[in-house]
């Protein structure tokens, strides 16, 4: 399945509050659709379903990504839910998005693939890009892209930047510092209903 690029708030009205997805605030509550308000109750497949495209419609993934994150993430020691959210927070587009480069992970994805960032002194135009423990993320030294990304600096406050990640403003330099606890993931969510959706 392909990347979505439809109408944001329709999925904001199904799924709630995605804060990866658009900053626009969504005047309406009601399910979208003729019948939306007909179709509130959902059975535990719907449950299951809903918490595992909340995921992907927050960070932007392909259904495929998805699948590939949760089968790294049972690879691994320890909870596989909070191990699942701990790599989709260390991709690149979504630390620009933390960091306040950008508005929303969609716009950080536009940053990445238009060679406005760097991580390490070097352009990664990949969005997918696995952040490593002290990593330095930076925008690359264009006037452009300084200029882009100081205007999203300004509309965001720095005090909701994540205790994981370090902020420089002078030399506008972000630092991933570690791995993020659960606490602080910026999704609603649960996450063992993800994994028992792929389990089933």
């Amino acid at each position: 399945m392909s990347r979505y690029r439809g109408p944001r708030l329709r999925i904001i009205r199904r799924l709630g509050e995605l804060p990866g997805l658009t900053a626009k605030p969504c005047p309406r509550t009601t399910l979208p659709g003729e019948h939306g308000s007909s179709f509130a109750k959902s059975s535990a497949y719907g449950i299951r379903l809903k918490e595992k495209q909340k995921i992907r419609f927050n960070y932007g993934i392909t259904e495929r990504q998805l699948l590939m994150y949760v089968k790294k993430a049972k690879r691994v020691k320890g909870s596989t839910g909070e191990i699942l959210l701990q790599l989709l927070e260390t991709r690149l587009d979504n630390i620009i998005f933390r960091l306040g480069m950008a508005r929303t992970i969609v716009a950080a994805r536009q940053l990445i693939t238009h060679g406005h960032i760097q991580v390490n002194n070097s352009k990664v135009t990949i969005p997918s890009y696995a952040c490593q423990v002290k990593d330095v993320i930076s925008p690359s030294r264009k006037d452009k892209s300084l200029n882009q990304i100081k205007v999203n600096l300004e509309s965001t406050s720095t005090s909701k930047i994540p205790s994981h990640l370090s902020w420089n403003p002078d030399s506008l330099t972000g630092t991933l510092m570690k791995t993020i606890s659960r606490k602080e993931v910026g999704l609603q969510l649960d996450e063992l209903l993800v994994v028992e959706y792929y389990s089933r």
